[in-house]
């Protein structure tokens, strides 16, 4: 019987000594200090178009439940609204560059003045 209460007792001690350590021992403070939020380090570049290597460079700080949705969804944002702009640069060129060959075309594929006598 007194066996039994020696485990009882430690086993009361290790449990009050595991809660204390997790709890911080009612310092005020927590377990732990609080960390500031980690941040994207190196975000695209505001001053220039993004390239392939900023794209590959680009890594988001990893929080509790996978990445800060803030800094993926503007660096999602900012991707896309390159990609649109581009695409609208590459249409405009592809249409000038239509319009320059008909105009080629045309003016290869004109009679001669000669010809029409």
């Amino acid at each position: 019987m007194v066996m039994f209460f020696f485990l009882v007792v430690a086993l009361a001690v290790v449990v009050a000594a595991v809660t204390l350590a997790v709890v911080g021992g009612g310092e005020g403070t927590g377990p732990l200090p609080e960390a500031a939020p980690e941040r994207l380090l190196d975000p695209l570049p505001p001053d220039r178009p993004v390239d392939r290597a900023d794209v590959e460079s680009l890594r988001f700080p990893m929080t509790v439940r996978g990445y800060r949705m803030a800094d993926v969804d503007d660096a999602l944002g900012r991707l896309g609204a390159e990609l649109a702009e581009r695409d609208a640069r590459i249409a405009d060129l592809e249409s000038a560059l239509a319009g320059a060959r008909a105009a080629a075309h045309v003016h290869l594929t004109k009679p001669d003045p000669k010809d029409q006598r």
